[in-house]
């Protein structure tokens, strides 16, 4: 039985709630084996972030070359990058390691609004990951700083942003609605081919922590289970509206706690 294997390129959260610690309990509650490069260190927790230790670039090529050489990674997921030197470094490992699929998340701000990616940095991510990826899953207010636009409202809007997205070279946008209105909570997967809503009840609750890191890094694991785009992408948000659902079981930290991984275990 081959293994599926997917790696996420991400900082890490101190609190155990987003970041790699999230992208990992994904890829494990979802039967996929997880791997890691570390981008950056963070002290945070549930109110916010206190603190960033960023990686030298030079290790993590060493971290990618040291995974890629050794195991099947067949789908990548990027989250928190951090700086220019770090972008440049995983746009080059991409390159020499040809993953199938690259996923990534534009992180820029945390749920907090403490800022995490450099300014000088986000042109580096428009121009050299996001033409490496299969799928970008911004949230609203990132796909309106990748564009350098307000936070897009309307359906129409939304769309044509996902357009522009697409035209800097990815393979499909998927917006997140989680920072919209009503009582839906809809995303919206952008491609050549058309653009497709996909609703969610919204779900009252503060417990919501690394919610993006975790839909990203369930599509990446369901990809790397061999589904196809729309399918994956399908039941990550299947998947993370479960885990919300059952965020309220957790006492966990004084501030917006995490969602539950294994709410189908436990």
């Amino acid at each position: 039985m081959t293994t599926p294997v997917a790696l996420t390129i991400a900082g890490s959260d101190s609190s155990g709630g987003a970041g790699i610690q999230a992208d990992m309990k994904t890829f494990a509650a979802l039967g996929v084996y997880g791997t890691s490069v570390i981008t950056a260190l963070t002290a945070q927790n549930t109110s916010g972030v206190t603190g960033i230790h960023l990686v030298p670039a030079d290790f993590v090529t060493a971290q990618m070359d040291a995974v890629f050489s050794d195991l099947n990674v067949k789908v990548v997921k990027i989250g928190m990058v951090a700086q220019l030197a770090t972008i440049e470094a995983i746009a080059a490992g991409l390159k020499r390691w040809s993953p199938n699929h690259v996923v990534l998340d534009p992180v820029m701000v945390a749920s907090s609004g403490d800022r995490l990616l450099a300014a000088e940095a986000v042109e580096a991510l428009r121009t050299k990951l996001i033409p490496c990826a299969s799928l970008i899953t911004p949230n609203l207010p990132e796909a309106g700083a990748l564009l350098d636009e307000p936070v897009a409202v309307s359906e129409a809007d939304i769309e044509r942003q996902g357009r522009r997205l697409l035209s800097m070279g990815c393979a499909a946008v998927l917006i997140k609605g989680g920072h919209g209105q009503g009582a839906e909570s809809i995303d919206y997967l952008v491609r050549g081919s058309g653009t497709i809503a996909l609703t969610a009840p919204r779900i009252a609750t503060k417990n919501t922590h690394g919610t993006g890191c975790s839909l990203s890094s369930a599509i990446a694991a369901l990809l790397a289970k061999g589904e196809e785009m729309e399918t994956a992408v399908r039941h990550a948000k299947t998947f993370i509206s479960a885990a919300i659902a059952a965020a309220d079981r957790f006492s966990v930290g004084h501030g917006h706690g995490p969602i539950h991984h294994f709410h189908r275990f436990y």
